[in-house]
């Protein structure tokens, strides 16, 4: 899949769509969970039909945390992680628009005209009809109806996906993970809920209370879950590894400003600095608490890691 980055760098790509035009659609894509993909093959299935390449149009920073920064949601998954999921569906191209001013402030008919038509050679346009784009969010599948027959394309309404009578949707799946109903989440999810990123050098304080975990960048203020967790880790040579995780803001170390993933691997001791790990969360242990000294988080680290060791042995890979 090929990354297109803003849209000062379509005119470079252009000449790729030219030949036989694309089918495109729109969104966060936030989580890429089975509603997604629903739209995405539908995408693939109306481009080879018209023998047109596939696009993918996304957002960083979402539009909601570039609107309203502190009441945003927690991400599902990072651009990284998104982008991959894409690229295992098999989409041919993935847009990343620069969400700003110049981009919100943008009228519909020229987001239609410059991105759409002259950016993307678009052949065929698919998106939900409560999506939304340009200037005052007037923008909307309508909207795109009303200019298809003056740019030459197609139009077509993506429909809801429905698990147990109720639509999927990255909100949905918050929710679920607040609950720690991990068996829910992977079936709005197609796959089980994870997260992944590069183990870096910490303050080394778990080494110094026996208790020594992979710090990784989560690259975000807020994370969807907060506890402690018994997970897989994969990544580094590890498969499926037993492990015990803690995701939160470390109150009783820390002075709480960014989401940490810490993660401690039962009987390894191998230096993994600088590798990437992916966290598949199987069951929460307990919430995150502040402890009133270190050998009260000590003496609590000491049971959750007994905890997970008994879920995982009782619940092997």
């Amino acid at each position: 899949m090929k990354l297109i980055r803003g849209q000062h760098n379509l005119p470079s790509f252009s000449h790729g769509f030219d030949s036989g035009g694309s089918a495109v659609t729109i969104g966060a894509f936030d989580g890429v969970h089975c509603g997604h993909r629903e739209v995405l093959e539908h995408l693939k299935r109306e481009a080879v039909k018209r023998g047109l390449s596939t696009t993918v149009i996304t957002f960083e920073p979402l539009p909601g945390e570039f609107l309203f920064p502190e009441k945003a949601p927690p991400r599902l998954m990072t651009f990284r992680e998104k982008f991959r999921a894409l690229d295992a569906l098999g989409i041919d191209h993935l847009l990343c628009l620069r969400f700003n001013d110049e981009l919100r402030t943008m009228s519909p008919r020229d987001f239609v005209e410059r991105i759409f038509v002259n950016g993307l050679c678009a052949r065929y346009i698919a998106f939900g009809d409560d999506f939304r784009f340009g200037k005052e969010r007037a923008g909307d599948l309508t909207f795109t109806e009303s200019l298809a027959d003056e740019f030459g394309y197609e139009v077509a309404p993506t429909s809801t996906y429905d698990v147990a009578g109720e639509r999927v949707s990255s909100t949905r799946i918050r929710s679920v993970l607040l609950e720690a109903d991990f068996g829910e989440a992977a079936n709005l999810l197609g796959r089980r809920f994870t997260l992944s990123g590069k183990v870096l050098k910490g303050k080394q304080l778990g080494r110094q209370i026996g208790s020594p975990t992979a710090n990784i960048a989560l690259k975000r203020v807020k994370s969807p879950l907060h506890g402690v967790y018994a997970v897989r880790v994969s990544g580094a040579g590890l498969v499926d590894a037993p492990a015990v995780a803690n995701v939160g803001v470390r109150p009783t170390v820390n002075d709480g400003s960014l989401a940490n993933l810490e993660v401690h691997l039962f009987d390894f001791a191998r230096d993994i600095y600088g590798e990437r790990l992916k966290v598949e969360f199987m069951t929460k242990l307990r919430d995150e608490k502040k402890f009133d000294s270190l050998d009260a988080l000590k003496a609590a680290i000491a049971r959750d890691q007994q905890s997970a060791r008994d879920w995982h042995a009782a619940n092997p890979a």
